[in-house]
């Protein structure tokens, strides 16, 4: 071979590498402009479709939802889904729905386009980032706040909106529904609509409105400074912030005790054009997962350190000890199941009549808002060992009429010494420090 040929053969494998390379590199470009939010409640029967060529598989709290996610929920299933302002999306049994755009503009908004495919779904938008919802041929656009109900079927879709003046789009044109009304869009007659000057109330209107009830009692206190609302109420029921010499404005979730670490129960999840990312099963487990720092502090235990808003974690991040163990953590390779550690990501099927809280549960298990006063109950179980609670019935998946966080406090109940009336009811018991979980007992629903 000539040294010309020789030459034009390796600048013709050069220019195929640099163009490989090129296209390689070309979904990192694109992913820069992704988002990620955040699968915040999972009740009964839940699957999600990551669009990794897997179908659908079991969908636990805290996974991550990117663009091109779908959620089904069967017919004892409900989900919420948490955008990065608190803005949420609640999908009701037999439904489904699709995030067929997750990306940030390049002014600095996010955008999001959700699709309800089948069924019903809840949307509570606070109005700081554009969103789009399509269903049956209409689709509704965003800029500011607005709260309302989508029930999608095959021949007739219906609109309730409860707050704001919510905008459609469709085939017969474009149509305003203002709030307290309700438009019906006939998909037999190219969707043409007829608005009713009232809302007909839904089973699951209370659910609804006691998990927005929950977000906007929760979320008031940020002490962390995060620029993000999703996990805030979570970090505010489950746990309490303290200013710890040395490190500054340090969290920790109540009921964590002795022996426990962050990372002994999760699962890893992988996601095309991110990889593998890490889900914490906690209730309070998605900002201290995907932002921050954790530390083990000496007399005080594992406590998560607000920070590092620039940049989300799919691994999260620690600081090694040699005062405590910690369960390594290590990204699964070869594989785009999901991977479980320890207990994994359970689902809660329903909230039982009897609940044990014990050191080291670290708030595994409790339904959000059913137990009031939990750092009253966190200072008897530090003391007691254990607690029994009687958890308010939240509209669980089992029992989708029974009443939930704002029902329980009108209904009451004894609490024990110590701690105020509110949510659930309370004994405690004496006993040693125990670890593990919170254990469930005497099952049934009020």
């Amino acid at each position: 071979m000539s040294t010309r040929s020789f030459s034009s053969s390796f600048l013709s494998v050069v220019s195929l590498l640099v163009l490989v390379c090129a296209v390689v590199t070309l979904p990192a470009l694109a992913d820069s402009q992704a988002r990620i939010v955040r699968l915040s409640d999972v009740q009964g029967n839940v699957q999600i479709d990551k669009n990794v060529g897997l179908g659908f598989e079991s969908a636990f709290l805290n996974l991550p939802i990117t663009q091109g996610t779908q959620l089904k929920t069967q017919a004892n299933g409900r989900a919420e889904i948490e955008f990065e302002d608190g803005s949420t999306v609640r999908v009701a049994p037999n439904s489904v729905v699709e995030f067929s755009t997750l990306s940030l503009a390049d002014t600095g908004k996010r955008v999001s386009a959700v699709s309800l495919v089948s069924g019903m779904a809840y949307v509570n938008w606070l109005g700081k980032d554009d969103f789009s919802l399509k269903f049956s041929q209409e689709n509704i656009a965003l800029d500011r706040a607005a709260h309302f109900r989508v029930d999608a079927s095959p021949t007739v879709a219906d609109l309730a909106v409860f707050k704001g003046d919510v905008n459609v789009a469709g085939p017969s044109g474009n149509i305003t529904v203002p709030k307290k009304k309700t438009a019906t869009f006939d998909e037999a007659d190219n969707d043409k609509s007829t608005l009713a000057n009232n809302i007909k109330e839904a089973p699951l209107d209370g659910w609804d409105n006691e998990s927005v009830e929950y977000h906007q009692q929760y979320a008031k206190n940020n002490q962390s400074a995060s620029p993000y609302g999703y996990g805030l109420s979570d970090l505010n029921y489950y746990g309490s912030y303290s200013t710890i010499p040395g490190y500054g404005l340090m969290w920790q979730p109540f009921f964590t005790g002795v022996g426990w670490d962050p990372f002994m129960d999760g699962a890893w999840g992988f996601y095309p054009g991110f990889g593998y990312a890490f889900a914490s099963p906690y209730p309070w487990g998605w900002l201290p997962y995907r932002y921050g720092n954790w530390n083990f502090i000496p007399g005080f235990g594992w406590m998560w350190q607000p920070g590092g808003w620039n940049s989300w974690l799919a691994t999260p991040r620690y600081t090694a000890t040699t005062l405590a163990s910690v369960h390594s953590l290590v990204a699964p390779t070869g594989t785009t199941r999901t991977v479980v550690v320890g207990r994994g990501g359970p689902s809660s099927s329903f909230v039982p009549y009897q609940m044990t809280l014990r050191a080291g549960s670290a708030g595994f298990g409790i339904p959000r808002g059913s137990v009031e006063n939990l750092k009253g109950l966190n200072h008897q179980v530090s003391k007691s060992g254990f607690a029994q609670v009687h958890p308010a019935p939240q509209f669980a998946a089992s029992s989708p009429g029974t009443g939930g966080f704002g029902g329980a406090r009108a209904g009451g109940g004894s609490m024990a010494a110590g701690s105020s009336a509110g949510h659930a009811s309370s004994s405690m018991s004496s006993g040693g420090h125990a670890s593990g979980g919170a254990s469930s007992s005497s099952g049934g629903h009020h």
